[in-house]
């Protein structure tokens, strides 16, 4: 039943401390918010102390000198100190909401920036749904338990005042109190690790739902075009139900806390009440200092009990600040490094020795050589790509990769955008060694048209901006319009104003296309990477993907993975890829002329894309 919940792989260990420490840094920056916080609970504990103070000084005026004055001005104080502790209260949550919003938001935006920031492998490796799990649900989780320790934080300031004015009243009976109360903070304590164990449990179920959701909505297409909607049905009922059992059993476990703990603090507030009552029987306490006694007894015991009843809430806190924290600081795979060999950190910044200051790697303006020297890179130890791999790429050359399916010719891509990190060897851009270049500065210098080109949803001509956003909509159009002079465009309902949909699922494979050339059109790349899609598109489309392939190549260095014969002629240089070794290359005359690997993947993939093929 509990199976599938274990850890993520870059999942860690933090001890209270750690968290603790981390999770009060984000209060530094609203530390005026917290202080006025800070003064308004003061405000509010004296309040809530002068009450039984004034109901005591009542009680005993009353019963040695009745007054109907005497009760009428205890009234009004009392009601005067309600309304001012409601106006407190009122205030001190309208602070606190603004504080726990803007520490929220300070963290999620973390999460979120480390999320967007961590390598292409991390994403292939983790489910989106947990990752957004962490970033939505277990942030929320600590706005929580922010509120729970604002009110403890009162109640204590409480709870310390009474200590002073009990020991004033009784110091026998404050001592016995004061015994007494470990015995409920332990209780708290012994049920810390079940506490902790659960809501890490809780947590990563809920992640397992909403990844459960999140695949489903996506796979929608596939699972209507093959009638598995109730396979989709029974896997999001399975994985519910395994959801509604791990947190019943969080319930079960967490709900024994709070009776124990009344019953606990129960037993001694009875005790203490009938001490109490002895020391009114024997005249050693007056009946008010008896009532205020009693009283305050029960406000002692509210934030010990809180705590203790609460602490598994703490602890669920904790365990959503462990995932968010494991989150932020899961180590890159994909590592910059210095010119002298050192690795640089966050973000491709190195921390100077001497100066102990950030210093990025000089942006570079790329002219378009890629050089693999001697490169080996695998995926696994089982998974082995390229092994020694080396290859020049001429600046405004374009090379198109061939061969079977796992030949090596995405990882190629894959290496060159800087999604995976290689082991040995090295790859060179313009003489530069690759880890070396500004990566943010590198990736805005690439233009990838991907297999199955992704679209943005809203219109045609946002997707195009994308990658130049300071285009305007004449701009964008004339771009559009170089293509095939803007034929395709008629081929679209509204132009460029049409929805695309979400991930362009209104338009066509051959379309979406179009939208993805297009935009690398409009951002003018140095080097061009295009995984060309397997899919068939009907003449006058494949027609206009050529004529926008055409403008592109001839500006730019481009590396394609060719499914169509119309680039691989269009193609500088063929490269015909085996098991990450490089067969044969040449243009696509010299290597049908030559015959052998490339002639074959001829005959398989391309022949039958020939104007002349006649099938026999």
């Amino acid at each position: 039943m509990f199976g599938g919940l274990n850890a993520e792989a870059y999942d860690r260990a933090y001890t209270d401390r750690q968290l603790v420490g981390r999770l009060a840094s984000y209060f530094v920056p609203f530390r005026r918010t917290f202080v006025w916080l800070c003064v308004l609970i003061l405000a509010i504990s004296i309040i809530q102390l002068f009450s039984p103070l004034a109901a005591a000084q009542g009680i005993d005026m009353v019963a040695s000198q009745p007054s109907v004055n005497a009760i009428l001005w205890l009234g009004v104080a009392l009601i005067g100190l309600a309304i001012g502790n409601w106006l407190a209260t009122l205030l001190g949550r309208r602070i606190s909401a603004r504080l726990i919003g803007d520490i929220i938001s300070s963290l999620r935006s973390d999460a979120f920036s480390a999320s967007i920031g961590h390598d292409l492998s991390f994403f292939d490796k983790y489910q989106s749904g947990k990752i957004i799990s962490r970033i939505t649900n277990d942030t929320q989780e600590l706005a929580t338990v922010v509120n729970l320790i604002t009110q403890l934080a009162s109640q204590f300031g409480v709870m310390i005042i009474l200590t002073a004015v009990l020991f004033r009243i009784s110091v026998l009976l404050t001592i016995a109190l004061l015994l007494m109360s470990p015995l409920v903070v332990l209780l708290g304590i012994l049920f810390r690790q079940a506490a902790r164990r659960m809501t890490r449990s809780g947590f990563r179920v809920t992640a397992e739902v909403n990844a459960s959701v999140q695949e489903a909505v996506a796979g929608m297409r596939v699972a209507k075009n093959f009638r598995q909607e109730s396979n989709i049905y029974d896997n999001f009922t399975r994985i519910n139900g395994q959801a509604y059992a791990v947190n019943v059993r969080r319930g079960f476990v967490l709900s024994i806390v709070f009776p124990a703990v009344d019953a606990l603090g129960g037993a001694a507030t009875a005790l203490l009440v009938y001490m109490g009552g002895i020391g009114v029987s024997s005249h050693v306490l007056t009946v008010g200092a008896w009532f205020l006694f009693i009283n305050s007894v029960f406000r002692f015991w509210f934030p010990l009990s809180n705590l203790a009843a609460f602490w598994s809430q703490i602890q669920g806190g904790l365990s959503a600040c462990e995932r968010v924290f494991a989150l932020i600081d899961a180590e890159h795979t994909v590592k910059q490094i210095e010119g002298d060999g050192r690795e640089m950190g966050d973000g491709g910044r190195s921390i100077d020795s001497q100066s102990s200051v950030f210093r990025r790697p000089s942006p570079v303006v790329l002219r378009g050589e890629v050089e693999f020297k001697h490169v080996h890179f695998r995926y696994n130890e089982q998974q082995k790509v390229l092994d020694d791999f080396s290859l020049r790429i001429q600046p405004g050359e374009s090379v198109a990769f061939v061969g079977h399916t796992g030949a090596g010719k995405s990882s190629i891509i894959k290496l060159v955008m800087r999604f995976y990190e290689f082991q040995a060897g090295q790859i060179l851009v313009d003489g530069h060694d690759i880890r070396t270049v500004d990566l943010a500065q590198f990736r805005r210098q690439m233009g990838l048209v991907s297999q199955s080109p992704f679209l943005f949803a809203g219109t045609v001509l946002d997707n195009i901006r994308y990658a130049a956003p300071h285009l305007g909509d004449g701009d964008v159009e004339s771009v559009a319009r170089r293509i095939g002079d803007g034929e395709w465009l008629e081929t679209l309902p509204n132009g460029l104003q049409s929805q695309v949909g979400e991930r362009g699922g209104r338009l066509s494979m051959g379309q979406r296309q179009l939208v993805a050339l297009a935009r690398v059109l409009a951002q003018k790349p140095p080097i061009f990477i295009l995984d060309e899609a397997t899919a068939s598109v009907d003449p006058f489309t494949e027609l206009q993907i050529q004529n926008a392939l055409n403008l592109i190549l001839a500006n730019s260095t481009s590396i394609l993975i060719a499914h169509r014969l119309s680039t691989v002629r269009a193609a500088n240089r063929i490269i015909a890829l085996d098991h990450g070794r490089i067969i044969q290359e040449g243009n696509h005359e010299q290597l049908m002329g030559q015959g052998g690997y490339y002639a074959e993947l001829y005959q398989t993939y391309f022949r039958h894309q020939n104007a002349d093929y006649r099938p026999t």
